[in-house]
């Protein structure tokens, strides 16, 4: 399957939030994510991905391995995307390591997520704020066949445009780049 998913900055975040607390109850969370890579950068220059996120909330504590391979929509970076959870977020550190994987980056966010239904599809909006980068971030995904990618991000898109969110706030910033940026400051 597809992440098909736009990510854009937001520029009234109390009034996007008051509209998604209308659609949905939101999930309150603080995610950890550690990227991985082989020694020689491999993955990064393949547009791949492999990531441990520690997922800490009211519900306790959940560890996902994720996998996203390339970019299969350049505008808006959808990815295909494997992913299963994890029962030791450390034994999961430990086997990347051991088969020669070496941490990239590793920070932390904080998330708002809302789960709910629009235009047919179930669509999770999460709103984003990274303590090292400025600002507050909304992305909003679904999950999509191949051949159905274009008509799944036609619904974010509209989605994104009944919550207030124009083409020019979108972004293909990542926040592994962004974080990166600013440690090298």
């Amino acid at each position: 399957m597809i992440e098909a998913e736009l990510k854009a900055r937001v520029q009234a975040p109390e009034a996007v939030m008051r509209q998604l607390d209308e659609r949905a109850g939101a999930r309150v969370e603080v995610y950890q994510d550690t990227y991985y890579d082989r020694p020689d950068g491999s993955l990064e220059k393949r547009d791949q991905e492999l990531r441990v996120r520690t997922v800490h909330g009211p519900n306790g504590r959940r560890t996902v391995l994720t996998f996203k391979n390339a970019t299969v929509d350049e505008a808006s970076g959808s990815k295909p995307e494997h992913e299963t959870r994890v029962e030791d977020s450390q034994e999961a550190h430990a086997i990347l390591q051991g088969l020669g994987y070496v941490p990239a980056i590793a920070f932390s966010k904080r998330c708002r997520n809302y789960d709910f239904e629009a235009r047919g599809r179930q669509m999770l909006a999460t709103l984003v704020r990274v303590p090292e980068i400025d600002g507050t971030f909304l992305e909003l995904e679904t999950m999509a066949a191949e051949d159905d990618v274009t008509a799944a991000l036609d619904d974010v898109r509209a989605v994104l445009a009944e919550l207030g969110i124009g083409a020019e706030d979108l972004t293909r910033e990542t926040y592994t780049g962004a974080v990166a940026a600013q440690r090298r400051k």
